[in-house]
Parts: C-alpha cells; sequence; structure tokens
C-alpha cells in the first residue's frame, strides 16, 4: 500500500520515495489515518518500526498542508522525548520529510546555550522537538509560547517515565491548550504509561503493532557467563570475532564507559565514548563518527539506549545489564532495525544473574546461553550461571495447632478479651 492511500498529499509523499521510503510500515499504516482525523492515539510499536515518520507525516499533513495561510510565530506543534540525541533525530526527520513545505523545526534540549533556541523561536517556528526538562527552563523565562499548540506528541514515552520525567511532564501540560490533540508512543505499555496516557489524552485510540513482543524477532538474544576477572578479555574476543564490523557496547556507569573505551583504543580498536558527563559538542561528533564508520565501536552508558539510529548496526553488547529490565529493550533496539537481523550479546557475571529473570519476561524469545570457550565460569560459582529450576512444591504437612484442628474456621486470638498494649484504646463513652 503506497502512502497516498493512507491520506497524506502527494506532494507528501514525494520526497519519500527518494529517501527510498516506498510502503509504510505496519506501526505508520495503523497510525497515520488515525491521527489524520484528529483523535488521541495511544501507540505501541517496537523499536525500528518507523514510530518517527508515523507521527511526524501526519503532523506536517495536518498542521501545515492544510493550512495554506500566512504562517504564525507561535508553534502549532510540540514532541517531547527524553534524550538529547533522541530530540536531533526527530528534528532532522522531521525537516526532511517537510522539506517542501519549508517546515520550520526547533530542538530544544540542554547540554548547549539558550541564546539559539530562543532566536529560533522568536524568529517564528512551526513545531518544536524538546526535552521536559529545557523546555520548562525557557516557559519560565516566557521565552516559547505553547498557547497555540494543536498537537503534542510524546515520544518514547516509558522511557521519559523511567527517567523520572513525570513532575516535569506535569509543570508542561497547563501551558497547553485543552482542545489539542495528543499521541503517544511508548516501545511498553505498562500501568505508568496507562496512567500517563490518561493524564494527557482523551478517549485515544488504541495501537498496538508489536505482537506481544517487547522487541523485534530479528534480534538473537545471547548470554555469555564469564567470571568478573575475565571480562574485559571475553568483550575484547567478541569483538575480534567480526573484524571491521561496528558494535554498541553499553556500560551501567560513565567512569565504566570511559575505562572499557581505554582498554578497546590499547587492542586498536577504534572507539569512541558518550555519556552524560561528555558536553553536547563532544556526543554529537562521537554519534556522527560512528554513523559514518569512522568509529568501530561506541561505548555508552544509557544515555544511547534512545534515539541512536544506525543503519544495519549488527551488534549491541551488554559489557553491564541494566539494572531496569525495561532499559533491556530500549539498548538491544538499535539493532534489528527494519528487518535485518541483529545479535544482543550480553556478559553476566554470576552477581547479575537474577536480573536476567525480568529481562527473559519482556522478551518473547528464548535467552541463549552459551559459554565461551577459554572463558569457562569457575566451578564453585558455575551454578549460579544456569538459569533457575522451577521452586517444587513442598510435601510437608503444615503443622496445625490443637484448637485449630478442634474449632476449624476460628481464627487465632478469637474469643480473647484482654486488648493488646499495641492498640489505642477507645474513648470510654457514656450513654445518653
Amino acid at each position: 500500500m503506497p502512502f497516498t492511500k493512507l491520506g497524506l498529499t502527494p506532494s507528501l509523499c514525494t520526497p519519500l520515495a527518494k529517501m527510498g521510503y516506498t510502503q509504510p510500515t505496519p506501526v505508520q499504516s495503523a497510525s497515520i489515518p488515525i491521527i489524520l482525523t484528529g483523535a488521541d492515539l495511544l501507540a505501541r510499536a517496537q523499536t525500528g518500526t518507523g514510530k518517527t515518520a508515523a507521527f511526524a507525516l501526519p503532523m506536517i499533513e495536518r498542521l501545515l498542508l492544510r493550512q495554506r495561510g500566512a504562517k504564525s510565530r507561535a508553534p502549532l506543534g510540540l514532541v517531547l522525548v527524553p534524550t538529547r540525541e533522541l530530540a536531533t533525530q526527530v528534528q532532522r526527520a522531521l525537516a526532511n520529510y517537510g522539506a517542501a513545505v519549508r517546515l520550520r523545526v526547533t530542538p530544544i534540549f540542554g547540554g548547549v546555550g539558550m541564546a539559539p533556541q530562543i532566536k529560533a523561536l522568536r524568529n517564528g517556528v512551526d513545531i518544536v522537538v524538546a526535552t521536559p526538562g529545557r523546555l520548562i527552563d525557557h516557559l519560565q523565562r516566557r521565552t516559547v509560547d505553547l498557547s497555540a499548540i494543536e498537537m503534542l506528541v510524546l515520544d518514547e514515552a516509558d522511557r521519559m517515565l523511567d527517567m523520572g520525567f513525570m513532575p516535569a511532564l506535569r509543570r508542561v501540560l497547563p501551558a497547553l491548550p485543552a482542545t489539542r490533540q495528543t499521541l503517544l508512543f511508548s516501545a511498553t505499555l505498562s500501568d505508568a504509561v496507562a496512567h500517563l496516557a490518561a493524564d494527557f489524552t482523551r478517549e485515544p485510540t488504541r495501537v498496538d503493532v508489536s505482537n506481544e513482543q517487547a522487541v523485534a524477532p530479528t534480534i538473537r538474544h545471547r548470554i555469555h557467563p564469564v567470571d568478573h576477572s575475565r571480562k574485559r578479555a571475553l568483550l575484547v574476543h567478541v569483538l575480534t570475532q567480526t573484524p571491521g564490523s561496528q558494535a554498541l557496547v553499553f556500560c551501567k556507569t560513565k567512569h565504566g564507559a570511559d575505562r572499557i573505551g581505554d582498554l578497546l583504543e590499547r587492542t586498536n580498536v577504534k572507539t569512541a565514548v558518550i555519556h552524560g558527563r561528555k558536553s553536547q559538542s563532544q556526543r554529537t561528533r562521537c554519534l556522527a563518527d560512528f554513523k559514518a564508520g569512522r568509529v568501530r565501536v561506541l561505548v555508552a552508558t544509557d544515555i544511547a539506549a534512545r534515539g541512536l539510529d544506525v543503519v544495519q548496526l549488527p551488534l549491541v553488547v551488554n559489557y553491564d545489564l541494566p539494572l531496569v529490565a525495561e532499559d533491556y529493550v530500549h539498548r538491544v533496539g538499535r539493532t534489528g532495525r527494519a528487518g535485518v537481523p541483529g545479535n544482543a550479546i550480553s556478559l553476566v557475571t554470576a552477581d547479575e544473574t537474577p536480573l536476567l529473570h525480568d529481562i527473559q519476561k519482556l522478551l518473547s524469545a528464548r535467552l541463549e546461553h552459551a559459554v565461551v570457550e577459554g572463558f569457562e565460569v569457575s566451578d564453585t560459582r558455575a551454578h549460579l550461571m544456569q538459569p533457575r529450576e522451577p521452586r517444587q512444591k513442598s510435601t510437608r504437612r503444615e503443622f496445625v495447632p490443637g484448637w485449630a484442628r478442634r474449632n476449624p474456621g476460628r481464627k487465632a486470638g478469637a474469643g480473647f478479651t484482654r486488648r493488646s498494649h499495641d492498640m489505642p484504646r477507645q474513648p470510654h463513652r457514656t450513654a445518653v
């Protein structure tokens, strides 16, 4: 089915063909016609399935192509995202899709000066793509006007909640018109996401194209047990098995990411490192080098789990398992995108194995456990690396006191009138 069959005008579909997009993905086919009607939307889809275009294309259609009059200075669309990297990615996608109508898109995020952002807002903008924290800074300074917003998008809503943005989102809400259209996209639909949708949307239409799978079925998940003392050596071994191909390596701390980056550089692997302590210019340069192929391995904290889109990235390595199972979904979602096979390898020490249970619950595919030859786990801890067997129901008879056998159904302490010292005494009441 071509994009024009979804209700998009030909002038908007022509640039898509030049970018190589000839057929819409399932989330685009399901979401675009709904969005064009003006209804609120709550959509769940795996990462790498084209969610950005699913809201960007109808957003441009509704805000610009059908409003041929003079452009206003105040933005008509607002996209909220959890990270700076995702803000940049969404801004570029919107600018590319809306090139024919000269779409004015401004990214607003922290880590950079506010002056260029203020200047862009004063000159007039059609759509703002923002992280919640920096948007609040502009609201407090009154340098952004959200009173004309017609469409609000909450992109990667589950990640925003994981990062603690709920209070910030609630502060943005009063600045938005009540009559707006709201679109919420998420890789998972947890109870927290459902509560967020209830606060921000009005009877949203639900779209779920995930088939109950949190990640793409094209990803192969492997667990390599390893002793802590051999973990670095195993990482180097894994990366040398496919010389020349790119890989994204996740660490749980900034310091750990720096140490792994130094290790790989010493082994002649061209490496870049990004985390929250890096400046925005450093992070932007590292991502650009990685996407361009000038860097073979990118080492990152979870800051890169969202917003990093590399064409045919073959491998994601979890040097450290994430402490939150949902973050595993977002990490490995950087590979196996758009139907291309991908690999997710996790190097797991004995103290990390309890985290595997929660991760497995989110996946339809089984985590494959494979010991790498030469990196066998020490015998004293090997049993900890195996998946736990279901606990057998105990056959021991529970002890039942004699009074309970003689008086079935009676609760302990029933019939006793003495008051416990822990129970507050009720005031004495006299009859009237």
